[in-house]
């Protein structure tokens, strides 16, 4: 499921989008270029896919080889199969825009990694609702 909040920027919110999309092509033009060619999370999607088709693609030949005594073909099932598992954890976050907030007494809100104490603070993913809520807070506190 994919949901898409479209809410409409001031006239004052966008002449400062465009002032900083402006200063950011001059100092950096190469990044602002691979920043505005389309949807960041496509890559790591197509990983995904290609996972998912490497698990099937493995299990197929997992059972192929038992059902045919063939140990090759269920090894590479096998490898297989965990390559396309392994394929699509590491891309997960990055497909999804999955989010870890850091909490607890003492740590500050802040996207993944860990505590920044040993024993202060768990690490937990927020809902969306909850990160649209806090966007659309933090737009018209300033």
């Amino acid at each position: 499921m994919h949901l898409e909040v479209d809410v409409p920027l001031s006239e004052h919110e966008q002449r400062l989008l465009e002032q900083i999309e402006r200063a950011l092509v001059d100092d950096d033009p190469k990044f602002a270029s691979t920043v505005r060619t389309g949807d960041r999370r496509q890559k790591a999607r197509r990983a995904m896919q290609l996972g998912a088709l490497l698990i099937v693609v493995g299990l197929a030949g997992l059972i192929g080889g038992v059902a045919v005594p063939n140990v090759p073909l269920g090894v590479v099932g096998f490898l297989l199969m965990f390559g396309g598992l392994t394929l699509g954890v590491l891309n997960y976050k990055s497909a999804t825009g999955a989010v870890e907030v850091v909490s607890g007494p003492g740590a500050p809100n802040r996207t993944a990694g860990r505590p920044s104490r040993p024993g202060g603070g768990k690490v937990r993913r927020q809902p969306l609702k909850d990160r649209l809520e806090e966007r659309f807070r933090r737009r018209y506190d300033q």
